[in-house]
Order: C-alpha cells, then structure tokens, then sequence
C-alpha cells in the first residue's frame, strides 16, 4: 500500500505487522483506514489517499524514533555532571601519578615487581616509568563507556518499542515510567471501542419509536459526540429522513440543543434537564436500571417535555479485562476517568475490573483530577485518544495516547501506541523498565571498570596499550549489554 489512506472499495486482509507488531494480518474494507508501506495479502482495495510525504504514518514513526533517540533521560544528565567533575578529577591524579612516581620511586617499584605482569618493566628511566603511568591513567578513564551508556540502550529499546507498535518519543518517560503508582484511563475510545450503539429506546408520552429518533437523530447529527453518533446511525439504519436543525448548541458535559421541525428539542443528561427546568425524576427508577447495566442513558426532551430515553452502550475492547487485570498483578492501581454518571461508570469499572473511578469528570476538569491522583499517589501515567484528553496527557507524569485517536492527543503524549489494544500498555511499561535497567547496568559496569583500571594504572600495573585495549573493551562491553534488549519479552503473558 503506497501511502495513508481511507479504503473506498473492496476488502481484503492486510500485514500491519511493519508497523504495529501484529503478525496476523488483519481485515480492512470499505471505510477502514490503511498504512502506507503495509502489505495487501489478497484481495483488491482501491484506496484514497488521505496523507503523502512527511505527514504519513511511517514518516512520523521515523520522526519519533529520532526525536527519542536524540532525547536524554533524568540519569544521562546526572551522569554529564558527574563527567564534568570526573574528568578533572582524572586529570589531577594523572598529575599526581606523574609527581609521586617521580619523588616516590621506592614506594611504587616493590609494587609492580611483586604483580610481575608481562608488560611491567621497572628497568626503565625513572622519567619513562613515571610518563608511563600518568598515560595510562589518562587513557583507561576516558569516560567513552559513560557516553554509551544511555544512548545505546535508548537506541535499542526505541527500535525494539517501534518493532512492537510502541512509539517512544521523549526519553525522560523510560525513567519516568518505572516509578508510576497509577495508570488513569480515559474510557470511551481506550478501555471501550468508541463505537457505541444503540441498544434500549423508552418512550414516556403519546411519541413513536421513529419521531423520538427522527428528533434526537436529527439534533445529534450537528454534534461529534461518539454516543449522539450511536443515535444518528440508528436513525438512519431505520430509514428516517433528519431534519434540519437551526439554533444547534452544545453544553460541554450535559448534551446538545437546539431547534428541529420548529421544536426545541434538548438530547443529555440530568444535568441538562434541571438547567432548562425540564421534569425527569418519575423516570429516574428506569435510567438507573440502564446504568447499573453499564449503559449511557440520553433523556429526550421536545417541546418542553420529556418524551423519552435512547440507552447506548459502547463495548469493551477485547482485551481491556485482561490488560487491567495484568496491570493491578504487577501492582499498579488503574482508574478510570469519564463523564459518564457514577453509576455507569461503576458498572464498566466492575466489568472491566478497574479498582478507582472518577465519574462526571468534564473535558476541562480531567487535569483536575490528574493533578488530584499526582498529590495523592506521586507519579500518574494516563492513557487517553481524545483531543479532550490532551491536556490531561500533558499534566500527567507520562502520557500515553492511543495511536488511533486524535492527532492533537499524540502529539501531547510522550508515548504512542500504534495499536489500540491496551495490551500496548503493558508491553510499553516492561520495554521501559527493561530499558532502563540496561542503563543501569552500563552504569555499573562502566564505572566498576574505572574503579579497578584507575587505580591499577597510578601505581603502574598497565601499560598505556594495555589501558587502551580495555577502554576499547569496557566500550564495546556496554554496545553488546544494549543490543541485549532485543531479547526482552514484552509482550504480555495472556498473550502468549
């Protein structure tokens, strides 16, 4: 497949795995998206173009790779500095290697004849021996292996992340990750498909199933809401022509309003209601059975009086119980934020199996509630697709956006996941632990190596050959601990 682009015509099954780490290729058809340089199994699609060049999906894989390579983690800056001192430090105690080997000969020469090494020789001038020493000390500290140290293991682990879907774009999140308590999940769109459809139609007065949907359909086919989109489509699946609506309006977090067929229809929540002096709580019994059914009840007012409920439900994705339940047994909390009322909330907490949720939470008060698990637990990582759930990515300590939501969302994260499955959560939190215990372990060994190679060669047991060929090694050593990551299983055990 050339480029980015919507499917018009056709289906067929196609290999995503260049570009999500799926080995099962998987079915598109007229409406479903498809990624530039994946492979089309069998079948015919004609597909139009949606995005060339540098806006294409492989184009911004390549761009996040290299910004995250390019980036520097929390330790790399605290190891720079302590560069800074060292090698002034490595400097001075050359000096004094030189000094002392040349006022104290009798203190260092019983040394080196009692290692005998091959290469050691304390028949040599005294200058020579000194000149000896204080080049070797140089040359085994040169701080290469330090350099190495984060950039190998971020280069790796960032090619090993893009191999499995999983889009590293800033590096401080590979520390970051590995002291989050929490992980907050926005929830239509990430623990649900985002696709909800209609699934109960209540009517309260002397109104057909078809006008209700006829004047509901109508006033949510202005709004971009995913659950109005339920409606609209039900609509339409039924055969209703939509009237026009004059005077549309959207209350942030209630519902929407306006005018259609000359009457004032309002399609929301309680809250919506009581603002606009509507009537509901004899129906309150019948939506809180459809709540505590895990589904979102939309009251329909028209013409000042209540006419009746569309229930929509949207479905979990397929592996959201199994990755929640994979997060809370490697004893991280999770928690869920929605607008959707408590009680419907709770209800898809308890399916899904999440253990904190935080309800009629409006697009604006999500950072709030960020903000509110940060003071309460520390370090919070939320996951979200929307352009609502920005800035709440950004607040968080590490933001996750689910590669199949909004633009705006993942330029906001510092991690994208390609696929939608949430099984990519799991798989980027052990890719970043994995990362950055390599890092560590360059650390140590980096500076273990200079630890026992310094000293060595102030009291003139290597010879600056010798010195050179080990700081070659301890180099090397650290590049091969890297390229050890791709051994890394990340993928989750249900998985398997």
């Amino acid at each position: 497949i050339p480029t980015d682009g919507i499917v018009t015509e056709g289906r067929s099954s196609v290999d995503e795995s260049m570009a999500t780490g799926e080995s099962m290729p998987v079915e598109r058809a007229v409406g479903d998206e498809v990624i530039g340089s994946t492979i089309n199994k069998q079948g015919l699609l004609q597909v139009k173009a949606t995005k060339v060049g540098k806006d294409t999906f492989l184009s911004q894989v390549i761009k996040m790779v290299e910004e995250s390579q390019g980036s520097k983690v929390p330790i790399q800056e605290f190891a720079d500095k302590v560069t800074g001192y060292f090698v002034p430090a490595v400097i001075l105690i050359a000096l004094i290697a030189f000094v002392s080997w040349t006022l104290f000969p009798g203190f260092f020469i019983p040394i080196v004849e009692f290692f005998n090494f091959p290469w050691s020789n304390v028949g040599l001038p005294l200058f020579s021996l000194a000149l000896l020493s204080t080049i070797a000390v140089l040359v085994i500290s040169c701080p290469c292996a330090l350099g190495l140290a984060t950039p190998t293991a971020i280069m790796v682990g960032g090619g090993l992340g893009a191999e499995n879907g999983i889009l590293i774009r800033k590096g401080e999140a590979i520390q970051t990750m590995k002291n989050v308590k929490i992980i907050a999940f926005d929830k239509t769109g990430t623990i649900t498909k985002g696709k909800p459809e209609v699934t109960d139609i209540i009517l309260f007065k002397d109104i057909t199933e078809g006008d209700l949907l006829l004047y509901g359909g109508s006033l949510e086919a202005a709004s971009e809401h995913p659950l109005g989109a339920a409606i609209v489509e039900r609509a339409k699946k039924d055969g209703l022509d939509l009237f026009r609506v004059d005077e549309f309006s959207s209350v942030t977090g209630m519902g929407v309003q306006g005018v259609v067929n000359g009457k004032p229809v309002l399609v929301g929540s309680r809250k919506l209601m009581e603002t606009n002096g509507i009537a509901y709580e004899e129906y309150s019994n019948v939506m809180e059975k459809l709540e505590d059914e895990a589904k979102t009840a939309m009251l329909i007012a028209v013409d000042g009086e209540m006419s009746g409920i569309v229930a929509v439900a949207d479905t979990l994705k397929e592996d959201s119980v199994k990755a929640i339940a994979e997060l809370e047994k490697m004893g991280l909390l999770t928690a869920m934020i929605t607008g959707d009322n408590q009680r419907t909330a709770n209800a898809i907490a308890r399916n899904v199996g999440i253990s904190r949720v935080l309800a009629e939470v409006l697009p604006d008060g999500k950072v709030d509630e960020i903000k509110k698990l940060q003071n309460e637990f520390g370090t919070v990582a939320m996951v979200g697709d929307g352009i609502n759930d920005a800035p709440a990515l950004k607040q968080a300590n590490v933001g996750i956006a689910i590669g199949t939501g909004t633009d705006i969302a993942i330029e906001a994260a510092d991690i994208t996941l390609v696929r939608g499955e949430l099984s990519s959560v799991i798989s980027a939190i052990k890719l970043s632990n994995a990362t950055f215990g390599k890092i560590k372990q360059n650390y140590f060994w980096a500076w273990f190596y200079n630890s026992l190679a310094i000293p060595a060669a102030f009291f003139g047991l290597l010879h600056p050959m010798i010195g050179a060929a080990a700081m070659a090694t301890s180099s090397i050593s650290v590049v091969l601990n890297s390229t050890l990551l791709k051994r890394i299983k990340i993928k989750p055990d249900y998985l398997d």
